[in-house]
């Protein structure tokens, strides 16, 4: 029998995404299949989404005749949209009573600017919620085959970001970082490969220690290539632009996992 989204909604009690209301919601870091439910369920909702460059458009597709469709994100570094802008038009639109989407690539809440926006709603008072996506250091890495812990490699992780607002690479505590975890997972991180190599080098990681570099992650033209500490440099100039970086040994693991590609090659779709 065939369902919409207001049945599927209905079923599992999920919340009606009311007028007035503005929904932060994660699309996941690519592939449109790795969406929330509840996410599926405020694109068919919305009156207005503004969504970002990694959003995959074809997620837009299923939202209701009449849409409002916002480009709100950047391409290759260039800013179309200041996030002043964004967030007052969200405040706007919300004010006159529209269900308001705003649908970011990964997790609102991981590297985006999401609390920002957040805060601003909750500041003039504009109703709102927030639904995690799957952030691109979690489904990008099991798409590649590389465990995000395995107790053979490592019981902790630290996420950070290689990209600061002013386009540098964050002054991170450096000894600190190197000691935090044996995995390390850099967001937005390949234009600062070779600052961040030399950091950890200075501050004791091995030159040998395991790197994967991972751009488009999830999506149809996802590339993964291993390389050290030592050679990172020289493999993220040849990388696309979207990578996330991994250092630490589970990122060998890999060589045997890599489900999407060498072991399952019936079950990638790409």
């Amino acid at each position: 029998m065939d369902r919409t989204f207001a049945d599927i909604a209905a079923a599992l009690n999920l919340p009606e995404f009311q007028p007035g209301w503005v929904w932060l919601v994660g699309a996941g870091p690519g592939d449109p299949g790795l969406i929330t439910l509840l996410g599926l369920c405020a694109i068919a909702e919305a009156d207005f989404i503004l969504y970002d460059a990694l959003v995959d458009e074809s997620l837009l597709s299923l939202a209701k005749p009449g849409v409002g469709l916002i480009f709100a994100g950047k391409h290759a570094g260039v800013r179309t949209c200041r996030q002043e802008d964004i967030s007052r038009l969200l405040a706007d639109l919300a004010r006159e009573g529209h269900r308001v989407l705003r649908l970011k690539g990964g997790d609102p809440f991981v590297f985006g600017r999401g609390g920002e926006e957040a805060q601003e709603l909750a500041r003039g008072a504009i109703p709102f919620r927030v639904v995690p996506g799957i952030t691109a250091g979690i489904g990008g890495l099991a798409y590649a085959g590389i465990p995000l812990t395995h107790r053979d490699t490592n019981a902790s992780v630290t996420f950070l970001t290689g990209h600061g607002a002013d386009g540098q690479l964050p002054a991170h505590d450096w000894p600190a970082v190197a000691k935090a975890s044996p995995t390390l997972v850099f967001y937005m991180a390949r234009k600062q490969a070779a600052a961040i190599a030399d950091a950890l080098m200075v501050a004791g990681r091995a030159s040998h220690e395991p790197v994967a570099i991972l751009a488009n992650a999830t999506r149809a033209d996802q590339d993964v290539v291993l390389t050290d500490l030592a050679g990172l440099a020289e493999a993220a100039a040849k990388s696309p632009a979207i990578a996330i970086i991994v250092v630490g040994k589970n990122v060998l693991l890999r060589n045997e996992l890599d489900w999407l590609g060498r072991m399952a090659p019936a079950l990638n779709p790409f």
